[in-house]
């Protein structure tokens, strides 16, 4: 029987050790999606804790800790339904004017695709509003079922929330010691290691965070002004919606201003609408050139084509919450990856400064 080859036997012992790591990860991601629920709500404890962080750790100086972590959450809740208080405030200002104004658009859409160069035939654009009627007609109690279900989804969706909040009041009272305890149940030689990608771990998810919450803002802002200024009716809503859409990286964004060209075009008519369709380009330049490489360069060492590729994955995996989680859990990973790996560079084992470890 013919030697085996280095090459082949190198490839092989990799082969093996790839399909060990893809199954433990596709049952983590099992597990986590039999109770997304709680994986949802623990994310969304932690990014309350990334970002209210400084904030109770400054208040906790001159108030005891539980006092400074109710009033920093008190006051995030006011501000959230402040902001939401002023988006319905501003929609049903601007409901009965927009309505008008789609009529109109819609018409006045009509007959722009009725003239050169599309020459569409107006009995097709009828006939097309009259199957769309009978359509929901005659699908009206799938239609309400499945509003029914949204409101079962919304009784889930509170529920999420509510375990967010709690999740986030104890980790901002105590989030250290809970680590501090957790370390201390493992094997004396794998605390040090496990510090040093807990501590790598938590400040690549604070910075990414707080980052991807200021350039959320920033085009939020750029979004509000210029619909604001080319006379866009609901620029404020339109903002708000780019503001959460800026979350998905590289898709979010150009998915929002997309919103916001279809009430453009039905209101202002094509040219505004261009316009509008002009700034997915300049805001996704201002996104990808200045923002990104400027806020989160120092907690996200991704390169564009990974960062897509995680979101995609996202998407297929978890639909819009996996897209949402993609990036920060790449990043997790691999500044967990670069910690451990510095450690061992600079001091051979990271167990070896601690003088708890059983090794000898």
């Amino acid at each position: 029987m013919p030697p085996v080859s280095p090459f082949l036997r190198t490839a092989a012992s990799y082969a093996w050790r790839l399909l060990v790591v893809g199954a433990a990860v596709y049952a983590v991601f099992a597990v986590l999606g039999r109770f997304h629920e709680i994986s949802v709500a623990v994310f969304l404890g932690l990014v309350v804790a990334a970002l209210l962080w400084w904030p109770t750790r400054r208040l906790a100086r001159t108030l005891p800790r539980s006092v400074a972590v109710a009033v920093t959450l008190l006051g995030s809740v006011l501000l959230l339904l402040g902001v939401l208080a002023l988006v319905g405030t501003a929609v049903a200002g601007e409901s009965t004017t927009l309505a008008r104004e789609f009529r109109q658009g819609i018409d006045s859409l009509e007959e722009y695709l009725e003239r050169a160069p599309f020459r569409l035939n107006p009995d097709a654009l009828s006939d097309l509003q009259s199957r769309l009627g009978d359509y929901l007609s005659s699908h009206r109690s799938t239609v309400l079922s499945q509003a029914v279900s949204g409101a079962g989804r919304l009784v889930h969706v509170l529920t999420v929330l509510a375990l967010g909040a709690f999740c986030s009041f104890f980790f901002l009272h105590g989030g250290d010691r809970q680590w501090a305890w957790f370390c201390a149940q493992l094997p004396p030689r794998l605390r040090a290691r496990v510090g040093i990608a807990g501590g790598a771990a938590w400040r690549t998810f604070t910075g990414y965070t707080r980052g991807i919450v200021l350039v959320a803002a920033t085009n939020a802002v750029l979004v509000g002004v210029a619909l604001y200024l080319l006379g866009v009716p609901l620029a404020v809503p339109l903002a708000l919606l780019e503001f959460f859409a800026a979350f998905i990286p590289l898709i979010g964004s150009p998915v929002a201003l997309a919103v916001a060209a279809v009430v453009a075009l039905a209101a202002k008519g094509p040219i505004i609408a261009g316009v509008v369709v002009a700034l997915i380009v300049i805001i996704g330049q201002i996104e990808g050139h200045l923002l990104h490489p400027l806020v989160m360069s120092r907690a996200v060492r991704l390169h564009p084509l990974v960062v897509a590729i995680s979101v995609v994955a996202g998407a297929i995996a978890a639909g819009v919450v996996g897209a949402v989680v993609a990036v920060p859990l790449v990043s997790v990973t691999w500044s967990v990856h670069t910690a451990l790996r510095d450690a061992r560079r600079a001091g051979g084992d990271p167990t070896a400064d601690d003088p708890t470890s059983d090794e000898d």
